[in-house]
């Protein structure tokens, strides 16, 4: 029986063509070892961690100084979160780029999105617990937010802060959230992403250049050990480079959270800084709802959607497509930083229209001129390139995570006192 289930995720014989490194880069196992470890260490840390705004604080200062290897596993712990971000970034890109969202992956992708969310989710709950002035003040700062959000937005906000304010309440909300709501959510999705993608056949793999098959394309090689070894590898690989940076390395840890004194620059963590950009230059309502009711629903549509052929396995669907990624790509690393300059120093729709309402001064025009230039860049690609509909979704996705990014690395780098913009 127990060989029947792993042969649910993992068959007996693979295709060649799936060793290779390049095809994955063994993203999707990078992130399972990495959500093992914090699985594991979170175990650990839970034996000495105390959930109370009164002791959270001086448990983690415990824990570092009186705790064999505690500060070691915090580390690990620590490392381990926020690499996870990162890799599940990069997975996600290359699912995308490599066009493994067609039929009949459609589902898999929509439970990968929602696992990409949960691991974000499970970053930001365990933020606020080391209760420090970072942390508490960057959660106050998200989840207000929420407020924001038409009908239902003080709902969220009370139901995360368990209250009106960030309190004791908040931090049992988050602690339940992080240690029970959110574990238990992964175990079930996990497997079930897994078994998807056996189902659908494996990974997906390349077409030759002719578009047919090549010498050697049907040569089956066993799992044990072709694969296995190599899954291995990668697995050992990444566990010295997390011990590496847990060893030189500390998780930060601020002075005791004070509500009656926020820091200056008050920021999200690193991995929501790009929406608390994206807030310093649009109305809250379009920052906080329009937008990412756009993005959200796009990203299911992009899957759903009906495409003259699928392109599985082609890295930028196409050589037309790889070359309107690269000017999707520069178009965005030039015009963002611009608009947000502009933004900044020059254009101020309110103050030009004195007794225009906010939302319309600093929501709806700046939304309307983005909008309208990024259909003009689109057209002009359109006309420039005639892609088809695989290649004009995929300038499109490139454009957007690159603005995406260059928001979130401004906010880290470029945002000093009062959020102004600094040299760093």
């Amino acid at each position: 029986m127990h060989k029947s289930l792993v042969l649910h995720f993992r068959p007996r014989k693979i295709d060649r063509r799936a060793l290779d490194f390049t095809l994955t880069f063994g993203l999707g196992g990078m992130a399972v070892i990495l959500i093992v470890l914090l699985f594991g260490t979170g175990l650990l840390l839970k034996f000495y961690y105390l959930p109370f705004p009164d002791r959270a604080y001086d448990s983690i200062i415990d824990l570092k100084a009186d705790v064999l290897f505690g500060p070691f596993i915090r580390n690990i712990h620590y490392w381990s979160a926020n690499i996870l971000v990162v890799v599940g970034f990069f997975h996600f890109l290359r699912v995308f780029l490599t066009s493994a969202f067609h039929p009949p992956r459609q589902l898999n992708w929509v439970v990968g999105l929602g696992l990409f969310l949960i691991v974000l989710l499970f970053n930001f709950s365990g933020y606020l617990l080391p209760w420090d002035q970072l942390s508490f003040w960057a959660v106050t700062i998200c989840t207000g937010m929420m407020e924001y959000i038409p009908w239902i937005g003080k709902w969220i906000q009370s139901a995360l802060r368990g209250g009106d304010e960030v309190g004791s309440s908040t931090l049992s909300v988050f602690y339940a959230v992080h240690t029970a709501f959110l574990p238990a959510t992964t175990l079930l999705l996990l497997p079930f992403h897994f078994w998807r993608v056996r189902k659908a056949g494996g990974i997906v793999l390349p077409e030759s250049p002719s578009g047919g098959r090549e010498d050697g394309d049907d040569i089956k090689l066993p799992f044990i050990p072709d694969l296995i070894l190599r899954e291995i590898v990668v697995a050992l690989v990444l566990s010295a480079f997390i011990l590496c940076i847990s060893i030189f390395f500390n998780a930060p840890l601020g002075e005791r959270a004070n509500p009656g004194l926020s820091p200056n620059p008050t920021k999200a963590p690193w991995y929501f800084v790009g929406f608390q950009e994206i807030l310093l230059h649009f109305h809250p309502l379009f920052a906080v709802c329009v937008i990412p009711l756009l993005i959200f629903p796009g990203l299911l549509w992009t899957t759903y959607s009906r495409y003259p052929s699928s392109r599985e396995g082609i890295w930028f669907v196409s050589s037309k497509g790889r070359s309107m990624a690269i000017v999707s790509f520069a178009a965005a690393m030039l015009l963002t930083p611009a608009a947000i300059l502009l933004d900044e120093y020059v254009l101020d729709f309110s103050g030009l229209m004195p007794g225009i309402p906010p939302l319309i001064g600093d929501g709806l025009i700046p939304f309307l001129i983005a909008f309208s230039l990024c259909a003009l860049l689109y057209l002009l690609s359109v006309k420039f390139f005639s892609p088809d509909k695989n290649e004009k979704v995929l300038m499109a996705f490139v454009f957007f995570i690159t603005v995406l990014i260059v928001f979130t690395l401004t906010g880290i780098w470029f945002r000093g006192a009062g959020m102004k913009l600094v040299w760093p």
